[in-house]
């Protein structure tokens, strides 16, 4: 006759303290993963700030809460393989500029996002950045050579090779495959802001505007940068403030002249007008009515104006 042998309490005990604690750590790792991929960790913070600007704070920013698209992820054609991966205004022109990374070229856009010409990077590997400048000069930053380049483009380019401006190198990264990806014209302080993708990290470089830089880059205060990446930079004509972008962390972020953040905007569907979540937003600049405009890979054009309060 088989005998039963009781189990301890101990045992049980035992066994009832392991599975409560697999299902904590279970709801830990959930719960983890979830704040992790939509990054509310970054915003909660920004979200608090925000509410503490007064109403002159607010007008005297961009104040991204009040922009709402009104071109939501239109396809720019043929360049689905291509990676849109920066985006710049040109004032002169009232056009805009996209370097695409993963075959270089540069493509000039009408403010509703359609294309007016494609002008091959002969030489390029893989530019990550542009900015407009002074006179038809653009500053191309490409990520994987550790370059920036100023080139001159007026209405009869049709191609640049590298080999024909001048180049300046950018020196070694904390991490040589998140390097320097973001570049911005800051006209009033009459110099170039550099941007570091991974660790997010700032520097600026003098210039008047011209293809002649002055001195060396340096070095300035990032901890304002609550963002996992940073995929590129712009410059408010009109407050000079500068916008930060975020691919990974979904997220475009306002700092006023001394680098202190005013104001956010998350980059999710269901906000700001968005029907869905931009896949991954790697450029973005802003014309002299406060216009916003965005591009993301492979081939998204976005374009944000602000609402009438």
């Amino acid at each position: 006759m088989a005998v039963s042998v009781p189990t301890s309490k101990p045992a049980r005990r035992s066994r009832f303290f392991m599975r409560w604690y697999s299902w904590l750590l279970l709801v830990g790792v959930i719960t983890y993963g979830v704040s992790w991929l939509m990054h509310w960790d970054d915003r909660g913070v920004l979200w608090v700030e925000e509410h503490f600007e007064t109403p002159t704070e607010r007008q005297e920013s961009v104040w991204l809460p009040d922009y709402h698209a009104v071109i939501d992820a239109k396809l720019l054609p043929g360049m689905e393989k291509d990676e849109a991966s920066d985006l710049t205004y040109n004032p002169q022109t009232k056009t805009l500029f996209s370097v695409m990374g993963k075959n270089p070229f540069l493509v000039e856009l009408t403010l509703q996002g359609d294309v007016l010409r494609k002008m091959p990077l002969v030489g390029w590997n893989n530019p990550e950045g542009v900015t407009v400048m002074e006179n038809g000069v653009m500053a191309i930053v490409d990520e994987r050579m550790h370059t920036l380049t100023l080139v001159k483009v007026d209405a009869s380019t049709q191609q640049l090779t590298f080999a024909d401006f001048p180049t300046y190198d950018l020196g070694p990264s904390k991490n040589q495959n998140k390097a320097f990806e973001a570049v911005a014209w800051d006209k009033r302080n009459q110099q170039l802001v550099l941007g570091e993708e991974r660790p997010p990290a700032l520097f600026t470089w003098k210039s008047d505007g011209s293809q002649t830089l002055a001195g060396d880059k340096q070095k300035q205060p990032s901890d304002e940068l609550d963002m996992r990446n940073l995929s590129a930079l712009s410059i408010d004509p009109r407050t000079g403030h500068m916008l930060a972008l975020s691919a990974d962390s979904h997220l475009l972020l306002e700092l006023d002249e001394k680098g202190q953040q005013v104001s956010f905007m998350v980059l999710l569907g269901g906000f700001n007008g968005l029907k869905n979540t931009i896949p991954r937003a790697e450029g973005v600049t802003m014309d002299e009515n406060g216009t916003l405009y965005m591009v993301s890979e492979p081939n998204l054009f976005y374009r944000f104006e602000k609402q009438k309060q």
